[in-house]
């Protein structure tokens, strides 16, 4: 049995995360010590593991759910897994199409500046005029961040 520290410890995942994840229903709620310590199993750490190689490939937590699901019936065929592995890849894609398209055009802007001078800087009135833009383009918005 484990506490959450050393759970923490030996998954790279914080303690704060793994409370987290109890709260969704990623792990079960451990069995409590006499002192009231949280106790986990190595079965839970292996589930830990899972969850944070997940979340470092940047899967959704609704996306882990369901292959924690999948994973708790071996014999089942593994379409789904392979669907949603799938799915998330052609996210990943995308976002990556998207940087290089922001990477571009602030490529671009960034050196379109020889001006010297705030008054004439082509990075202002590029950022000022949407016009001013080679192409169309929209952010490749990060995981908790929101558009302006």
């Amino acid at each position: 049995m484990f506490s959450i520290g050393e759970l923490s410890t030996q998954t790279g995942v914080k303690v704060p995360t793994i409370r987290y994840y109890e709260q969704m229903k990623l792990i079960k709620a451990p069995q409590r010590s006499s002192g009231n310590q949280r106790r986990y199993t190595a079965k839970e750490m292996e589930k830990l593991a899972f969850i944070k190689h997940a979340r470092d490939l940047g899967f959704s937590i609704g996306a882990i759910r369901e292959l924690i699901e999948l994973g708790a019936h071996p014999g089942e065929p593994c379409a789904e897994a392979d669907r949603i592995a799938q799915d998330h890849l052609q996210q990943v894609r995308m976002r990556i199409s998207q940087l290089q398209s922001l990477e571009a055009e602030l490529a671009r802007i960034a050196t379109g500046c020889r001006t010297g001078t705030v008054e004439k800087c082509y990075v202002i009135r590029s950022l000022s005029d949407h016009a001013l833009c080679a192409r169309a383009h929209e952010p490749a918005s990060a995981p908790g961040k929101s558009k302006l």
